[in-house]
């Protein structure tokens, strides 16, 4: 039966950066992520938020940043986000990101094969895991489409550490130099985001009835196979929707919680169509016993918060209105923006942010 409350995926993933021209020089500079809108955390002005994704700012496509600079160090965690994955097409592209990387002085390991993908990983300025993964070959390379997530299983051709030659995996990558990023290297957005729990089965229980979203994949760490590995996603019994896995990796009972700071995720938003669905997914989670926050206007979306039972933060976002409500979609990011309630501050809050240079 299909849930009534299922999301289509993730809205965003929102990070903490101590530095925002950094952060853009990085993500824009670097990865070519396009900045979509540059504003202020609405509950602390003082700081930028800045917004990352494609051309129009899709929900699955962004990702966005809190400029805490006077925060400590932040560390993965039970509660908190261990890395993000962005998508990128094919195994080729994903060499030519190596390299472009690594010529750019970011240490770089991998690819390695995961079954359903390939992975590289790096770190942001601030030190955030993140990776990048291929398309495919996807989660039914090891299960039937209408069957995902039955069995505990690794998937064929997994990389397991000790039984992987790490010396010719860290030599192999592109060829030539990559100043330039082509088409075929382009990110299209979360492929998936990955966190840390010490309950996987009462995850499984709050993240079907909360959010919809099923158990793709049980597995484990192949960088640690005493540590189990699974996946949610918005799974129809026939297609995982794209923007939507969420894993966790399944730490002892009494494994280290997250440190919240710079170089962690703050919160992830997951979508909801409308405000109208929105609104009735808030009765659900409070008929549920789940504590949310009063609906908030963030202006390019309303949002709802609340937290799972590990602690990790999260938003049901809606789609509109969107980022295009303020500025032309053929110009986003270009001019600070700022809600109508901060504008009479604007001169003081201006001459408060460091100039990104856009």
């Amino acid at each position: 039966m299909t849930p009534r409350f299922r999301t289509a995926g993730f809205h965003h993933i929102t990070m903490v950066s101590s530095n925002a021209p950094r952060t853009l020089a990085f993500y824009r500079g670097i990865l070519g992520l396009g900045l979509v809108k540059q504003t202020v955390n609405f509950d602390d002005p003082g700081s930028y938020h800045l917004y990352f994704g494609d051309a129009t700012g899709a929900p699955g496509t962004i990702v966005t940043f809190f400029e805490w600079g006077g925060l400590p160090q932040g560390s993965p965690g039970v509660g908190g986000v261990h890395h993000l994955a962005l998508g990128v097409a094919t195994p080729e592209a994903q060499l030519k990101w190596k390299r472009r990387l690594t010529d750019a002085g970011v240490p770089v390991s991998g690819p390695y094969n995961r079954g359903w993908f390939r992975s590289i990983y790096f770190a942001d300025p601030d030190g955030q895991i993140l990776e990048i993964a291929t398309k495919g070959p996807g989660y039914t390379v090891d299960e039937p489409a209408d069957a995902l997530g039955q069995k505990e299983l690794l998937p064929p051709g997994a990389e397991i550490v000790g039984d992987r030659d790490e010396r010719l995996i860290q030599a192999l990558t592109h060829p030539e130099p990559v100043p330039v990023i082509t088409p075929d290297m382009a990110l299209d957005g979360i492929h998936h985001i990955s966190a840390i729990s010490t309950d996987l089965v009462r995850l499984d229980e709050f993240y079907a009835s909360a959010l919809g979203l099923a158990l793709v994949k049980k597995s484990f760490n192949q960088d640690n196979p005493s540590v189990k590995h699974w996946f949610w996603a918005s799974y129809d019994g026939q297609e995982v929707a794209p923007h939507s896995a969420l894993t966790f990796f399944g730490w002892p009972p009494r494994g280290r919680p997250t440190r919240p700071g710079v170089g962690q995720t703050h919160h992830i938003a997951f979508r909801a169509p409308t405000a109208d669905d929105q609104l009735a997914w808030r009765e659900h989670l409070l008929s549920s016993g789940i504590q949310v926050s009063p609906v908030m206007d963030r202006t390019y979306f309303q949002s709802i918060y609340f937290r799972d039972p590990d602690g990790l933060l999260l938003e049901i976002a809606t789609d509109g209105p969107g980022f295009a409500s303020d500025e032309a979609p053929g110009a986003l990011g270009r001019e600070l923006r700022l809600p109508a309630w901060l504008e009479p501050d604007r001169e003081r809050i201006a001459g408060a942010l460091a100039p990104l240079g856009v």
